[in-house]
């Protein structure tokens, strides 16, 4: 059986998120778990606008979980260690029918950091699968979500620091994580970046997920973070990733058309270098969910882009400050479930 998984602009029955749980995310203050469950809530009733949502809730968080969320927002309980459904859950593909299968990686806590806990979210992956009606596809791969972009077309993005790390994947080579996403989600031409951006390669970080430098808004095409203040350690990074970017082609053999999403002008915070961008967006049916940063003329600009790159959808921004400072973005914490293809 070939599984394919479809580009992120597919048609979408819903998308798929997990509600704060104790731990890193929620913090050890109350303002903290305030800040968090509301940033969550956000997206999940941004999200609502346009397709349904899911939200997976621990059963020890079902009261806050009522708190915070409408209606309109579907609940379902199972045990959570965290809260980031992109790299927890499961990445849905089709086969040659249509019919819906879910790759469940292997997940252990992003190279079994030490400040993660994983033995909960590890089954999350199948219980979404099966919630989903999906066919569970198993992996022996340990990866995540925000670790590889796909056009749907064959072309998939990643990072050597991620599926390459010792610390999720001994032994592993560029061969054998090509041929297990051949596999898996249909990977023909996998276009490998060394690394991931500063922040993210810092100790809270995941060591270089690829959604937080660039995606592929359509075949051919790629977005990419661009840090133009030399004063941050990613302005260098950047451009070599826009170099080899350049030098690269997509699945059908196109080189790619690449367009930059400059960063917000802020460089640090408390804990030092940001990693903000724009890149770490959601495209779901008829629209675009876009992070914001509090600066009115980047945020303005980062919509107008993709805008035009994702042409005929609404693009609507979130305040993301509250989830990059637990280490990720809107995409991050969101999963698509791609609906069947329609019949020809």
């Amino acid at each position: 059986m070939t599984w394919r998984m479809p580009a992120e602009t597919a048609q979408q029955d819903r998308v798929w998120m997990a509600f704060p749980a104790a731990g890193y995310t929620l913090g050890d203050s109350a303002k903290s778990a305030h800040e968090a469950r509301s940033a969550w809530a956000a997206v999940a009733h941004a999200v609502a606008d346009f397709e349904p949502v899911t939200m997976v809730v621990d059963p020890t968080t079902r009261a806050d979980a009522a708190r915070y969320l409408g209606s309109g927002i579907d609940v379902v309980e199972a045990d959570l260690n965290d809260s980031w459904m992109r790299d927890i859950g499961p990445s849905f593909v089709h086969d040659d029918a249509g019919h819906l299968g879910a790759i469940d990686w292997v997940f252990n806590g992003w190279g079994a950091q030490d400040w993660a806990s994983w033995n909960k979210d590890a089954s999350i992956g199948r219980f979404v699968a099966d919630a989903a009606g999906a066919t569970v596809v198993s992996s022996p791969l340990v990866n995540e979500g925000g670790g590889i972009h796909t056009d749907g077309a064959g072309t998939v993005l990643a990072t050597k620091s991620v599926q390459l790390d010792p610390a999720r994947n001994p032994g592993a080579t560029r061969a054998s994580v090509e041929a297990e996403l051949r596999r898996t989600i249909g990977a023909e031409h996998v276009v490998w970046l060394p690394r991931g951006l500063t922040r993210d390669q810092a100790r809270f970080g995941t060591r270089g997920h690829i959604d937080m430098v660039a995606t592929i808004p359509s075949p051919g095409t790629i977005l990419l973070h661009a840090q133009n203040d030399p004063g941050h350690p990613d302005y260098a990074l950047t451009r070599e990733f826009r170099t080899l970017l350049a030098d690269e082609h997509d699945a059908a053999g196109r080189p790619f058309t690449i367009i930059d999403l400059p960063a917000p002008a802020v460089l640090r915070d408390d804990d030092g270098f940001v990693d903000y961008n724009y890149v770490n967006h959601l495209a779901i049916n008829g629209g675009v969910l876009a992070c914001s940063f509090g600066e009115e003329r980047a945020d303005a600009a980062a919509r107008d882009v993709l805008a035009a790159a994702y042409p005929g959808r609404r693009v609507v921004s979130v305040d993301a400050r509250t989830l990059f400072a637990r280490g990720g973005g809107i995409h991050c914490i969101t999963q698509q479930q791609p609906s069947a293809p329609l019949p020809a």
